[in-house]
């Protein structure tokens, strides 16, 4: 690359505000995928259990994830202020049908036969979902927390609009004075803490499923 495209000059200069601006970011993903997960996980279990109430449940957070960001961060503005509140709510939401979904095909995607040797081995319905259909259903829960923690940190990047963008303020500054420079730096960062994200929750999967054939990638 050049120094028009990019200036390493401006990058060492600006070290210390950058770093402040990724853990800012992870910080917001963080927050929204925790909040996310406490909702949507036991959510998404009692949809399972109760399948009456599953299409509304899945219907409610759908409907929050065709929001366009930049109108629900707008809306909320108006309610939360320029604040980590309105960054937060709108993250969250945006986090629960995917991990709903997800949840719920990990848990339909347990054997049948399983459930039923399970049943005849004399464990309670509660039993079974904890010490069976869970640790079974990881793989499934673990791809829904992959989707929504990498969607998180794209998304954390929309929220510079609202004053807490992490890594997006750069993209938002470099975009407005046309400089190249603050945009790649927001956009290369943003990328390589996505992949560096998704690469622990493989190694958390392996982790959580010891008996899983499956490898990490290398």
């Amino acid at each position: 690359m050049n120094d028009e495209l990019l200036r390493w000059s401006w990058v060492t200069d600006h070290l210390d505000d950058i770093g402040v601006a990724t853990v800012e970011h992870l910080k917001l993903t963080l927050i929204a995928v925790v909040i996310g997960f406490a909702i949507a996980f036991p959510l998404a279990v009692y949809a399972f259990r109760h399948r009456r109430v599953a299409p509304p449940i899945v219907f409610i957070a759908g409907l929050l994830y065709t929001i366009p960001s930049l109108a629900l961060f707008a809306f909320l503005v108006a309610y939360t202020g320029l604040s980590t509140t309105t960054a937060e709510v709108g993250l969250v939401s945006y986090t629960l049908l995917i991990i709903i979904r997800n949840t719920m095909a990990g848990l339909e995607s347990v054997p049948s036969d399983v459930r039923e040797a399970a049943t005849g081995m004399g464990y309670t319905p509660r039993q079974i979902l904890w010490k069976v259909e869970l640790p079974l259903a990881v793989p499934g829960i673990v791809a829904g927390l992959r989707i929504a923690t990498v969607t998180t940190i794209g998304l954390v990047t929309v929220t510079s609009f609202v004053g807490k963008g992490g890594l997006g303020v750069f993209i938002l500054q470099g975009l407005q004075r046309f400089f190249s420079t603050s945009v790649i730096v927001g956009a290369v960062l943003s990328m390589l803490l996505a992949i560096c994200a998704d690469r622990l929750l493989i190694l958390l999967e392996s982790r959580l499923t010891p008996w899983s054939k499956k490898r990490v990638p290398a």
